[in-house]
């Protein structure tokens, strides 16, 4: 079997010089190349297009993937179905945003998911806390934890509904 052996590059960028980039050889010997500062300016322009392009595509993804998944749906379901959430928040009209991918409050692994949603009515708005477990028999998620914490500090459990007009301020 041929043994192979690494060898380092023939050319090393070692520096710009005006509108010139400055090759160096493994020998030692300098290369010159002329590029026109448009066409350095152009390739600038398409690698952050394409860059954002792609990050865009991706974080569009990730929020597509939260929102399809079963633990989400169960919670927006459970804030839908509570009258004196949907009253409190000035629902309907209800906007569910996107989940915060940065927010620490956002937690998912194999059996757990615990999610910060960002919610709003004509009212006012606030978080839905949910914590959901998924059955590793079944592969079903069942919700644990749902809490409306609206943006005045009032919150409301969404499991055991508090009887209409009167909201707990603790969360």
């Amino acid at each position: 079997m041929p043994v192979y052996k690494w060898s380092p590059p023939a050319t090393v960028v070692t520096g710009c010089k005006g509108s010139r980039v400055v090759l160096t050889l493994t020998q030692g010997k300098e290369a010159k190349m002329r590029i026109s500062t448009s066409h350095l300016q152009q390739l600038a322009i398409f690698t952050t297009v394409l860059t954002g392009g792609g990050i865009g595509t991706m974080y569009y993804l990730m929020q597509k993937k939260f929102v399809e998944s079963e633990y989400h749906k169960l919670a927006t379901q459970k804030l839908k179905a509570c009258p004196v959430a949907m009253e409190r928040l000035g629902a309907p009209p209800l906007k569910i945003h996107n989940i915060h991918l940065t927010d620490r409050d956002n937690r998912i692994d194999q059996s757990t998911a615990q999610i910060k949603i960002p919610v709003t009515g004509s009212h006012t708005g606030g978080y839905l806390y949910t914590c959901s477990t998924r059955d590793l028999d079944t592969n079903r998620w069942s919700l644990k934890q749902a809490v409306l914490k609206l943006k005045e500090g009032q919150t409301i459990d969404l499991l055991n509904p508090p009887a209409a007009q009167s909201f707990d301020t603790e969360l």
